[in-house]
């Protein structure tokens, strides 16, 4: 594999999505959202004012669910789905397939990173000055599983871009999939633990959640921020049911690497064996 030609397009991925201005608007959304939640999170309660980093990170917890798999689903259906003309221009050139997909997933990976970077950054910062830096080492371990979802779902964005071949056709799965991973998945694991004995169901939600990389950063995100104390008895029941701090991260980590890495192998394979 040509390093510098994976690199060339990476950066030129990167550049695009900058010219868009994709990357300067998720920053923007990112950073609003990140002050927004901070500042408001605690209004039920009769208080305004910023939050530290370890309430402010839970707060984000589920939007950072919901935004992060559809915005990097959209900018990776968008990219690995372009133009006819500018994509037979690009394979035209002397470089493999396999080497102009990764180039792409990681200039995707780069505006992502990126825009979380500046947002996540930016908001952090505010926090730090208002609110004190307790809880701050915890804030970017939270950034960090972000953008493996993010990571992970680019992947999935280029399978089914491999699959579909047709921008209408992609963009249909890839919201069904967003749904079904976001949505629906926890309701048909719920609903399928009232087949099995309490033991047989305990073991089916655990196997369960290596199944979903959105439920992977959720529990994840729970221990990372200290979710037993956060969040009562549940979490740190959770904790205990894996193993430890470490452990559990360690697994997490592995399973949605597996998730990042299997699903763009079977994009390149199905590339390679299409007529462009």
């Amino acid at each position: 594999m040509d390093i510098n030609a994976v690199t060339t397009i990476a950066k030129q991925e990167l550049t695009i999505n900058i010219r868009n201005k994709w990357t300067l608007i998720f920053a923007g959304v990112f950073s609003v959202l990140v002050l927004a939640i901070s500042y408001f999170g605690m209004i039920t309660a009769g208080a305004i004012g910023f939050q530290g980093f370890t309430r402010t990170s839970a707060s984000l917890l589920n939007l950072v669910l919901y935004i992060v798999p559809l915005v990097a689903l959209v900018m990776g259906t968008l990219s690995f789905t372009s133009e006819k003309g500018a994509s037979e221009m690009l394979f035209a050139q002397p470089v493999t397939r396999g080497e102009i997909w990764l180039g792409k997933l990681l200039g995707l990976f780069g505006s992502m990173l990126t825009a979380t970077l500046i947002g996540f950054g930016l908001g952090g910062f505010v926090i730090a000055m208002k609110a004190g830096t307790a809880g701050a080492l915890r804030y970017p371990l939270f950034v960090g599983f972000s953008l493996l979802l993010a990571l992970v779902f680019l992947s999935l964005s280029a399978l089914i871009a491999a699959l579909c071949q047709r921008k209408n056709r992609a963009f249909g799965v890839v919201m069904f999939l967003w749904f079904f991973f976001v949505l629906f998945y926890d309701l048909l694991v719920i609903g399928g633990t009232f087949l099995f004995k309490e033991r047989t169901a305990n073991h089916f939600i655990f196997a369960s959640l290596f199944g979903n990389p959105v439920d992977m950063t959720r529990v994840g995100s729970l221990i990372v921020l200290n979710g037993k104390e956060i969040f009562g008895v549940a979490g740190a029941a959770l904790m205990k049911f894996f193993g430890g701090e470490v452990t559990s991260i360690s697994l997490l980590v592995l399973g949605m690497t597996v998730w990042i890495v299997a699903p763009f192998l079977l994009s390149q394979r199905l590339l390679k064996r299409q007529d462009i």
